[in-house]
Order: structure tokens, then C-alpha cells, then sequence
């Protein structure tokens, strides 16, 4: 996987999936614009990157929000010159049960998948179609867009709607050598999720490959997606999820 002196954004950075993703791009030559929500979070992180990974700077904010949005793409383009990468990586998973989900609930689910990986990928094609150099964009779906969850219908409604984005971006960014694709994680490994005492035990237990994902796991496909070596690789979905998904058996 080559990334000659490439720059990437990455949304969602602060700990966890993102922040593994943009040390390994980092690693690998990538300069890189951090994002998080948490202001503190995202400083920490991209600072932590910087000084033992590679460069690395920090836009907080966000990321539906089209003012941070722009800000990301000026700052890869007043940094670092130019924008090849994005990892579409930022989400809120909000359960609650169809019956008495609410709106604020609902919509803010899909501001953030949605809306927010829709805007930032309109974004930076627009940039990447001024460079014409091409570029890669990667989506972070989930396996419960593949596969029924209790509890997560609008997660999951926005989940299953983001691969069909990538699916339709074909069409219209092929031309400009912008590929576009989807990593959909299972069970993952990570400081939120490890805030549930019985998460890897019960995931061990179902997750037919014996265990959940690592981040590290997720980032390895990640990087792929957006190397050199995906270049033909468009439209695509990849489950990364232990064989879940094949036999789905219910944690609860």
C-alpha cells in the first residue's frame, strides 16, 4: 500500500477506530487533518499523532456542520496543499425502541451519518475535481446495515443509506478518478464499547472468529481502501465483523 505524500481528513478522530486510522496513515507519510467533536479530545489526539506517528493537525467541531466541514478542506489545502483521502468516520449510535424514538433522537442521527458524510464527500470532490489527481473516499457503514440490531432501526436506516451514497458517487466521480467505498465494523473493541463490563466476553462468545474486532483490525482495511492498491476498488462494501453477519446471533 503506497501513499506518496498524501493528505488525508479524518472525521471522528478522537480515540478509538479514527484515531488508530490517522496513526496508520500518519505512519505511512499521510499529513493529516484530525477531527473530533470533543475539542479536547481532538487536540490530544492529533497531538499524540504528530509527535510519535507523523504530521497531524486538529480541526474540532462538528462534522455536519458545513462551516467545520469547509474548514477541514481549507485546512488540508492551506497546510498541506491539496486533498486526496477522506475517511468519512464520525456517527452517534442513539438506541431506543421504534415505538417511542424521538425526532430529536432521529434527526440527529441522521444529521450526523448521513448529513454529515454526504456534505464533507461533496466537499472535497469538489476539491479534489479542481486538483485533478484523483482521490479516495471511505464511508464508515456497520454491519447493522447488513443486518437487523434491536433497538438501532435509525442507526441502522443510516447505515444501509450511506453504501447506497457510495453506490451512487460512481457514477458521478468515476470520471474524475475519485473512488469511492464502505467498511462496515461488527463488534469493535474500543473505549466506548469497553465501557460495558460484559462487551468482549459477550462478543467473544458470539462472534464465530472468537472475538470482537480490535481497532486495528478496522484500520488495516481502512488503509486498503485508500492506497494505491485499491485504485480500481469502487462502490464497495467490506464487512469486517469475525463471521457475524453469517450466522447473527443476538447479544441480548
Amino acid at each position: 500500500m503506497t501513499f506518496d505524500k498524501k493528505v488525508a481528513i479524518v472525521t471522528g478522530a478522537g480515540q478509538g477506530i479514527g484515531l488508530e486510522i490517522c496513526k496508520k496513515l500518519a505512519e505511512a507519510g499521510v499529513s493529516v487533518v484530525l477531527n473530533d467533536q470533543d475539542i479536547e479530545l481532538a487536540l490530544h489526539a492529533a497531538t499524540t499523532v504528530n509527535d510519535q506517528y507523523g504530521v497531524c493537525v486538529a480541526v474540532p467541531g462538528d462534522s455536519s456542520d458545513q462551516k467545520i466541514i469547509d474548514e477541514m478542506v481549507a485546512t488540508a489545502v492551506s497546510k498541506f496543499g491539496k486533498l486526496d483521502i477522506i475517511i468519512a468516520n464520525a456517527g452517534v449510535t442513539l438506541f431506543g425502541d421504534f415505538i417511542n424514538y424521538t425526532p430529536e433522537a432521529f434527526y440527529r442521527v441522521m444529521q450526523v451519518n448521513l448529513g454529515g458524510t454526504f456534505f464533507l464527500a461533496q466537499a472535497a470532490a469538489r476539491q479534489m475535481q479542481l486538483q485533478k489527481t484523483g482521490g479516495s473516499l471511505l464511508f464508515m457503514s456497520s454491519v447493522v446495515g447488513h443486518q437487523a440490531h434491536e433497538k438501532l432501526a435509525a442507526y441502522a436506516m443510516s447505515k444501509a443509506a450511506i453504501e447506497m451514497l457510495a453506490k451512487n458517487l460512481v457514477i458521478e466521480l468515476s470520471s474524475s478518478q475519485i473512488n469511492v467505498n464502505t467498511i462496515a465494523p461488527g463488534a469493535t473493541l474500543t473505549e466506548r464499547t469497553l465501557e460495558d463490563k460484559e462487551y468482549e466476553k459477550t462478543w467473544s462468545r458470539i462472534t464465530p472468529i472468537g472475538r470482537p474486532a480490535s481497532v486495528e483490525d478496522i484500520a488495516n482495511a481502512a488503509l486498503f481502501f485508500v492506497s494505491d492498491a485499491a485504485r480500481h476498488v469502487t462502490g464497495q462494501s467490506l464487512i469486517i465483523d469475525g463471521g457475524w453477519t453469517s450466522i447473527s446471533p443476538s447479544p441480548y
